[in-house]
């Protein structure tokens, strides 16, 4: 199943849209000046992530998940800036219908409300068009920030997971947690 593009009015002129081949520069710059900021927790990267190159492969394979119905990537835009990214996926069917939630966004709009904002659209999403079950995100330990997000949009907490992703060069436990969809 795949969605329909995605443009949601966040608020002050930042929308929540579908990620687009044309993001690559911008999206490119976006990494660039919050290399540092996300360093501590994404994994290592390729030298060449933050250039345009890098960005258009990468858009490339998730636009090939989001066809395949595995994966909805989404950027919040603040006009032609890309401030941040969301995503679901790995998205599962059967008997499982779950995917994960990813996400992040520039330092300087961090604190404002905007990953709330866009983390309620995204369950929305998940729920009414993709008809999913649950999804789930994993944090760092000390991410209190994420974790805030999460608990506001609904996420319980279910578990720790020992060495779970191997972010910023090591393997780093996690906190699950999880919103159900569906009664």
């Amino acid at each position: 199943m795949t969605p329909t593009p995605v443009e949601i009015n966040l608020h002050d002129d930042v929308v929540l849209r579908s990620l687009r081949t044309e993001d690559a520069a911008a999206l490119a710059e976006a990494y660039r000046v919050n290399s540092e900021y996300l360093a501590p927790f994404e994994p290592l990267r390729p030298a060449n992530f933050t250039t345009e190159a890098g960005q258009r492969t990468e858009i490339a394979a998730l636009a090939a998940n989001r066809e395949a119905g595995t994966a909805l990537p989404l950027v919040l835009a603040h006009g032609s800036r890309i401030i941040g990214r969301i995503t679901l996926s790995a998205i599962t069917r059967g008997a499982f219908q779950s995917g994960n939630l990813g996400y992040w966004i520039d330092r300087s709009y961090a604190g404002r409300g905007l990953m709330t904002a866009a983390v309620n659209e995204i369950s929305r999403l998940a729920a009414d068009e993709l008809q999913l079950h649950r999804i789930q995100a994993g944090t760092l330990v000390d991410n209190v920030a994420s974790q805030t997000v999460l608990r506001k949009c609904g996420f319980t907490e279910f578990g720790l997971a020992p060495r779970y992703l191997l972010i910023a060069g090591r393997w780093q436990d996690h906190r699950l947690f999880q919103k159900i969809l569906t009664r």
